[in-house]
């Protein structure tokens, strides 16, 4: 013969038989938000092993431009153009240390040039116009893409190279067609992934790793 359930088992057993479609709904959002951050972590780790030595490459061709008192030029699209006016803002300001400003800017933001070159001309040259303008051998371009196929970012590498500039890209998946337009001394940042919130979240963290290393090279270890 069972024994008969407890008055507190049995509001249990009557919670867990009516569970509303909001608490499904709130158990798979818990779900979907915990492999967010479960992958966000697998997709960095593996990154890393790709990504330490060409991060290593870009830092010192970034404080050799630097020292050479050259600037530095970012450019992307969207999420990407958030990020190249994030690391101008960083470098241009500061990161985590106080030091002395540096010479970055993003092509991103001026709203008259860009809106007057995609007008006059197309939308492809808003960033190749500014490089060839303002470029001088001795800079570095960061060119940022998470598909690597932006056209507009491939012109403006395009012009870098005629303008003596070394180009510095942040892409993903395979790279497309900004991997394949890179010149020998040109620094290639790969995202190994083909999912863009998971490439945009690592692009923001290598960003972060530059500027902590360009810092590094400047300051040397903080005291």
């Amino acid at each position: 013969m069972s024994k008969p359930l407890s008055p507190s088992e049995n509001r249990s057993e009557h919670r867990s038989e009516h569970r509303s479609p909001t608490d499904s709904a709130s158990d798979a959002l818990t779900q979907r938000i915990q492999a967010h951050f479960q992958e966000s972590v697998e997709v960095k780790q593996r990154a890393l092993n790709t990504l330490r030595d060409p991060i290593q490459d870009a830092v010192q061709a970034m404080v050799s431009c630097l020292l050479g008192s050259g600037k530095i030029m970012a450019c992307g699209n969207g999420g990407s153009a958030a990020d190249a006016q994030h690391f101008a803002a960083e470098l241009l300001n500061r990161f985590e240390r106080e030091r002395p400003p540096l010479a970055a800017i993003a092509l991103t933001t001026d709203s008259s040039t860009l809106t007057a070159i995609g007008n006059d001309y197309d939308f492809d040259q808003v960033f190749s116009k500014q490089v060839s303008a303002l470029g001088q051998p001795g800079d570095v371009l960061l060119a940022i893409s998470t598909s690597g196929n932006s056209r507009n970012v491939l012109r403006a590498i395009e012009v870098a190279h005629e303008r003596e500039v070394k180009v510095i890209a942040l892409t993903g998946r395979e790279g497309g067609a900004i991997g394949q337009a890179l010149a020998p001394g040109d620094v290639h940042l790969c995202v190994p992934d083909p999912r863009t919130a998971r490439i945009q979240e690592v692009h923001l963290l290598v960003l972060h790793c530059l500027c902590d290393g360009i810092d590094y090279m400047l300051l040397g270890v903080e005291s």
